[in-house]
């Protein structure tokens, strides 16, 4: 079993990887940005505290703007963030916030949400 369980997670990693190569980098994707900062509140159902997020994108980051899913039986979740972000610089925003529930299948539907901001700066 842990044969077959080492596959799939080795499978999902390279599959994460190839995603990220299929992006690109923001700097080649979306010249015009400096950086790119996802500030998030994680609540999981069960917990009564939320966690805080931070997580950064500068120009030589891939342009893939999904994050993880923390919940440990969540399979195939997390926040997708990139119809956020590609607004936003289509239209030249500076900051957006919302609510984001995880994709994600498993233990049960609703188990995690993001509350976040998104800032950007540009060149």
């Amino acid at each position: 079993m842990n044969n077959v369980a080492n596959s799939r997670r080795n499978a999902a990693r390279a599959e994460r990887l190839q995603q990220k190569v299929n992006a690109g980098f923001v700097d080649k994707q979306y010249p015009e940005v400096a950086s790119i900062v996802i500030s998030m509140s994680y609540n999981q159902r069960g917990i009564l505290k939320s966690l805080p997020r931070i997580v950064n994108f500068f120009p030589s980051s891939y342009a893939l703007f999904r994050v993880d899913c923390l919940s440990k039986g969540c399979t195939d979740g997390g926040f997708d963030l990139s119809q956020v972000i590609t607004s936003m610089i289509r239209n030249r925003r500076a900051v957006t916030n919302g609510k984001l529930n995880c994709e994600g299948n498993g233990i049960s539907a609703d188990h995690s949400d993001i509350i976040y901001e998104v800032t950007i700066q540009y060149t």
